[in-house]
């Protein structure tokens, strides 16, 4: 008998171990929550939007997003991060805000509190204005700005969002000084420009380009050269200012995920990744590709963390 009780504890590991397994296997059972930390209309909506409809094939479960708008973004990714790592809440993310924002103030989260599964586009900031806005270039606006410091009124999508670090950028670059006014996401924003509350918007170019010549004017965006898919559009490079900064979108779990789950999860993203009817879809919505697995994404984003840092160090964006 004495070595009956061992062999019972072996069988009832293995038990819970082949239970775990086939709970793994079963994933997902219900649906699943992908928050975006924005109004809907914005750019980080709609790709989170599009990429749900993919990822439901690809897991063969519903995806529900949810918006969660507020304090930049830091709304959603606090519930994200403070969710149960069980794979049915996911994040759609927005870098830099996902690095910025616990460097600015107490934020809810910090990079350490998620999984990272891929990030999939990257969005070039952009500087928009309404059709009879004065402005017809980045040097009329400079000009202008450079009269009237602290006159113009420019809009982003929140505190230590790409949008908002894209002026304090533009700002340093130029040595002119615009009126900072935050927005819950690109829609709001949008509406503000088209209705004359905000002089220019700080929308990344996906945003703005159904806009562009109709009731929208882009007067520039900040890729290191023309994006194939706006190429009437300028950069802010070629009217001499050195300024490329983008939005880079991506998908988090809490931190602590399930390694099987995990696997799925990234797995899926990778052929959603790789599909031509996803990449045609981005590129509809002016997005421009660039997929990186969890752990490329994370790397890349410890090298961009250390660069934030820096700027702050020398010049916070937000008192």
């Amino acid at each position: 008998m004495s070595g009956f009780k061992p062999l019972l504890a072996k069988a009832a590991v293995g038990a819970a171990l082949a239970l775990s397994a086939a709970a793994a296997f079963a994933w997902p059972d219900r649906p699943i929550e992908l928050v975006v930390g924005f109004a809907p209309g914005g750019g980080t909506d709609i790709t989170a939007r599009t990429l749900a409809s993919y990822l439901e094939k690809e897991l063969g479960g519903s995806i529900l997003v949810i918006n969660k708008p507020g304090a930049s973004g830091a709304i959603g990714l606090s519930q994200v991060a403070r969710a149960k790592p069980d794979g049915y809440t996911l994040g759609m993310t927005n870098m830099p805000g996902l690095l910025t924002l616990p460097i600015e103030r107490q934020s809810g989260f910090t990079a350490q509190d998620f999984t990272y599964l891929a990030t999939l586009v990257r969005d070039p900031s952009a500087f928009s204005v309404s059709l009879d806005a004065p402005y017809k270039t980045l040097d009329d606006l400079i000009a202008d700005a450079r009269a009237r410091p602290g006159a113009i009124s420019y809009g982003s999508t929140g505190v230590g969002t790409d949008d908002h670090l894209a002026m304090v950028l533009f700002e340093q670059l130029t040595q002119v000084d615009l009126n900072h006014v935050p927005f819950n996401g690109a829609g709001p924003l949008r509406n503000a420009v088209m209705g004359g509350h905000a002089v220019i918007g700080g929308m990344n170019l996906g945003e703005a380009m159904p806009y562009n010549g109709k009731t929208l004017r882009i007067l520039g965006q900040a890729s290191e050269k023309r994006s194939e898919l706006a190429p009437d559009v300028p950069t802010f490079k070629e009217q001499g200012v050195d300024l490329v900064f983008a939005s880079e979108r991506g998908v988090v779990a809490p931190r602590n995920l399930p390694p099987e789950v995990a696997k799925k999860l990234m797995q899926a993203l990778d052929r959603v990744a790789k599909n031509p009817e996803f990449q045609g879809s981005m590129k509809q919505q002016f997005t421009e590709m660039d997929y990186l697995p969890g752990d490329q994404w994370q790397a890349r984003l410890k090298e961009a963390d250390t660069q934030f840092r820096a700027l702050w160090a020398k010049q916070k964006w937000v008192e």
